[in-house]
């Protein structure tokens, strides 16, 4: 189920809160627990009910191994140890199996010219999530610091539906708290509007750019042999821009939610193209992902206590590692190996860096992340490679009139019985929306102060009208495919 549909917005959200503040005004804590358990079943069923299954029987294997180590078992540390590698080899064999076995397979028969067959797996809806979250608990588990847990508490802990599909990854000590605090089982209205405003703004974002922007950059990388540099050029900066509106969409309506029911998400997006270094890039950007491999992998690894080389390395496999979670293909690889290759270098050259003024560095940074996403979004290093060519030596002129068709204001036309050339209202729309990105704040900022009012209220009608208005042409969250 998606966030930006009409069953999600017209009744599975309605009911949800209902039925959740109805319970816990009854003093069924626990029913209301239950119940919010069985709608986020529903949300992630919905699409496909076979992957309810796995999603069962991966809560209740993990529960299961969680409540192992409360047992005392002869061997003691070596058994624990034992468990925790079953843990987290079983949770990743599962992500292995789906996500890359036609990929390593491809590969397989590419380097030994066999012919095993691939499967038709449908990866099922944020396992990479589910996969990183479970293993994180396995690991606090094991070093004894995790309180006792019921079976519902944890299946709520892992399936809670905001954050089900596209994240953020969250931690036992953030959420179990809130989830038995008394105080969080009645409405807080104050936090109720804060949490309505984040969810339009996010829906907006998604609905009226994203998706705009993306319209437009599909078909330009469909068509980059017609594309000039100007254009391939705005191609890439689409990108970057439908992305970012995308996963900032995504990311408040998941927070506005959660604060319509009065729980918390943490912070997972915080306008990350503000950022002057690209370590600071990645303090703002999936900054629970970030957070996971910080303490998950680089820091078991040794992080950066063991000498330059044993550092780069580090955090180069990190990046790695961040790459092919994105996706099973060789160009998120290559993306995942930029970015550790910048990282390197910025914090060996941090104190010439340092020396330039502000704008420079963010200006390089952020150039530096538009250039990385082409590679991210290319299906395969020839792509890349047009794309590239394209942008450096594909000759002059403006922006392609095909392109520039998904910017007409139709609709506006009809009303002043005026045509308003589409090139020009993408390049103003294009501006407009940078210096909103680089210059404005964003939306859990304004949502913190937020003061209610009329004209407050009437802003979030209308995005959310407009929005349903243009659902038929809605797609799903780019992050639901990693």
């Amino acid at each position: 189920m998606y966030f930006n549909s009409y069953l999600f917005l017209l009744l599975f959200l309605p009911l949800t809160l209902a039925g959740y503040y109805a319970l816990n005004y009854l003093k069924k804590q626990n029913g209301a627990i239950i119940f919010l358990l069985g709608m986020s079943f529903w949300f992630y069923g919905y699409m496909n009910p076979k992957h309810l299954l796995i999603l069962a029987a991966s809560i209740f294997l993990n529960f299961g191994i969680y409540r192992l180590f409360d047992l005392k078992i002869a061997g003691g540390n070596f058994i624990r140890k034992v468990i925790l590698f079953f843990a987290v080899a079983g949770n990743l064999g599962v992500l292995l199996l789906y996500k890359y076995y036609n990929f390593v397979v491809d590969n397989w028969n590419l380097i030994f010219r066999n012919e095993h067959s691939l499967r038709n797996f449908i990866v099922p809806l944020g396992l990479s999530f589910i996969t990183f979250q479970q293993i994180a608990f396995a690991v606090d588990a094991y070093r004894k610091e995790v309180p006792e847990y019921n079976l519902q508490e944890y299946a709520l802990f892992i399936a809670f539906f905001p954050h089900l599909s596209s994240g953020p990854i969250i931690t036992h000590e953030q959420f179990m708290p809130m989830l038995r605090d008394p105080l969080r089982k009645q409405v807080n209205w104050d936090r109720f509007g804060q949490g309505l405003y984040l969810f339009a703004m996010g829906l907006g974002k998604k609905v009226l750019l994203a998706d705009l922007f993306g319209a437009a950059v599909d078909w330009g990388y469909l068509h980059i042999p017609e594309l000039n540099s100007f254009s391939a050029l705005l191609v890439s900066i689409f990108y970057t821009t439908q992305i970012y509106f995308d996963f900032s969409g995504y990311s408040d309506m998941a927070i506005g939610i959660s604060r319509m029911l009065n729980l918390d998400l943490p912070v997972n997006f915080n306008s990350p193209y503000k950022a002057d270094t690209i370590m600071e890039f990645w303090d703002r950007w999936h900054i629970t992902l970030t957070r996971f491999f910080t303490g998950y992998l680089y820091i078991p690894l040794g992080g950066s206590r063991c000498g330059k080389i044993r550092t780069w390395l580090n955090t180069m496999f990190v990046f790695l590692c961040s790459g092919i979670w994105h996706g099973a293909n060789w160009t998120f690889v290559l993306w995942g190996f930029l970015h550790g290759c910048f990282q390197i270098f910025s914090r060996e050259a941090a104190g010439i860096l340092k020396k330039l003024p502000r704008a420079v560095n963010r200006l390089v940074t952020l150039a530096f992340v538009n250039l990385a996403w082409i590679v991210f979004r290319a299906d395969n290093f020839d792509v890349v490679r047009q794309m590239f060519g394209t942008i450096f030596t594909g000759g002059g002129g403006g922006l392609n009139g095909d392109l520039a068709e998904f910017f007409r204001l139709s609709s506006l036309e009809k009303i002043v019985n005026i045509e308003i050339p589409a090139g020009a209202t993408a390049i103003v729309l294009t501006v407009l929306v940078w210096i909103l990105i680089l210059a404005g704040k964003n939306a859990e900022e304004m949502a913190d102060n937020l003061k209610h009012g009329i004209a407050r209220g009437a802003l979030v009608v209308a995005v959310i009208v407009l929005s349903l208005l243009n659902f038929s042409g809605v797609s799903s969250f780019l992050y639901f495919n990693f």
